[in-house]
Parts: C-alpha cells; structure tokens; sequence
C-alpha cells in the first residue's frame, strides 16, 4: 500500500509538470488551429533564462521565474509578427515545417549562446525541504508543481470559458471573417493568445525543471511527449489535457516504478490505445 501510495504522488506531480508546460500547445492547437511544434523551443527558452538569472545573476527564485516569461514573450513577439502569422491558416504541413525549423534554429542559437550542457535552477529556501505525508516524504518543490499546476487550470479555464476575451477568441476561431465584421480584432486576438501560450510555456520549463531538466535538446527530446499529451486530452480542452497529463504521468510512473526495464513501453501503449478508442481525444473539440 505504501508503494501505491508513493507511485499516486510521484504520478501527480509529474502529470502536473507535464500539464503545466503542455497547455499552452493545447491553446495553440486547439484554439488557434496551429500546430506549434516549437512549443517546447519556448520552454526551455524559459528554462535557460531563468537558470541565467538564478545562477550566474544571483536573483531569487520568484524574480527568475518571472524574467524567464516575460523575456520568452519578448523574443517571442517578433517571432509571432514576423512568422507565425504567415502559417495561421495554413496547411499542416506547411505549419509543422515552419515551427520545426523554429525549433532547430532555437537549439542551435542556445547551444552557441549557453554552451551544451545541463542548465540547472537553484530553488528558493522555502522550496528545498521536504514535507512528510505520514507514509513518506515528498519535495516541497513537488508539491509546488502540483499545486501550479492546478492554478493554471483553473485561470486558464475561466479566461476561456468565462471571460468577454474568451468568447472573442473562440468566435475568431470559429468564422475569423465574421468576428472581424463584427469588430473583433482578431490579430491582437491571435497575438495575445500566442503570448499567454508562450508564457505558460516558459512558465512550466521552469517549475517543471526538476523532473523534466533543461539540457540542449529539451525541445526535442520532449516534443513529442507534449504532442501525445494534446492529441490524447483533445486539442482546446482544458479538463481534457488535464486528465490526459494524470492519466499518462500515473501510466508512465507505473511502469519506471514496477518495470524499469521496459522505459517508456507503457506509456506509448497507453497512447495507442486511447487514440483507437477516442480518436479526437479524451475530450477533443468537434471542428
């Protein structure tokens, strides 16, 4: 029982990690009809700054976390001016080219810049200690994960689904033209959207640092993880992504905690077999 138990919270707290840096995508995807395969390119963006600053500026932890999303939103403005706006809409082909070249020119320019190792990012005092649960302990920094983790649920589901910004963004979706007529600025609409999909991004690079580390190919070793999470909770769905970042970070944690050996076999099996049953996702958006 106390080995269930540990697997419960390991599993919580990795799928929190995940969800936190996955959303986003599920936002540009779902939301905004674009396949952004450079969304992990952000999180480790986000990921390096916040070592930079932490590390090598002495600036606390809060204020890193901070500077890694508003910087990652800086670069990536032009980014979303000068490049993305010329794929919305476009074929997915034509969307994934664009975004995995992003994310090659990202590796390379980080590489050159902070060189080709492991970026580590010193946590605050309060986050260094462990909490004990009665049948262990965990990290605090875990318990911090989990506890952003649901936060951005929560905000970015009300954001959505309960503000005039929300209703704006889902009917530029829907009838882009129609939503112009009818004074919907949608490109401040598609901007703003980017940016807060960036930030959270960034955001989760760096909270999620400690189970998911930032290293030179993050954006590739993990692109496909934050896909599968997408695809498996239905694109534009927050409870969806929500429940697809637990289910898969429980199934995953299973297996590394019970068979070692196998690596990530349970994880992609549990894919597989979700998408023949849901096609769309666990709660995918009808287009």
């Amino acid at each position: 029982m106390q080995t269930v138990f540990s697997i419960a919270v390991d599993a919580f707290a990795y799928g929190m990690a995940l969800f936190v840096i996955s959303i986003g995508l599920s936002v540009t995807m779902g939301l905004m009809r674009v396949v952004n395969l450079a969304h992990g390119a952000f999180a480790m963006i986000g990921g390096y700054i916040a070592s930079y600053a932490a590390r090598d500026l002495g600036l606390s932890y809060a204020v890193a976390v901070v500077a890694a999303v508003f910087v990652t939103i800086i670069i990536a403005i032009p980014l979303e001016r000068f490049l993305y706006r010329r794929i919305y809409g476009a074929p997915e082909l034509t969307q994934v080219l664009m975004t995995i070249g992003i994310t090659f020119c990202v590796i390379g320019i980080a590489n050159y810049v902070m060189g080709p190792t492991l970026k580590t990012i010193p946590l605050a005092g309060a986050l260094q200690g462990s909490a004990d649960l009665g049948f262990r302990t965990i990290p605090v920094h875990r318990l911090f994960v989990i506890f952003c983790g649901l936060a951005v649920a929560l905000a970015l589901w009300f954001a959505i689904e309960r503000t005039s910004f929300g209703v704006k963004l889902r009917a530029s979706v829907d009838d882009a033209a129609m939503a112009a007529a009818l004074g919907v600025r949608t490109e401040i609409i598609y901007a703003v959207s980017f940016a807060v999909a960036v930030g959270l991004a960034a955001f989760g690079g760096v909270v999620g640092a400690e189970l998911l580390p930032v290293e030179p190919y993050y954006a590739l070793r993990y692109m496909v993880t934050f896909l599968v999470v997408v695809s498996v909770g239905g694109a534009g769905s927050i409870p969806g992504a929500l429940i697809a970042c637990l289910l898969l970070g429980a199934i995953d944690t299973t297996g590394r905690y019970l068979m070692p050996e196998f690596g990530e076999f349970f994880f992609y099996l549990a894919v597989i077999a979700i998408i023949c049953i849901f096609p769309r996702g666990l709660a995918g958006r009808m287009k």
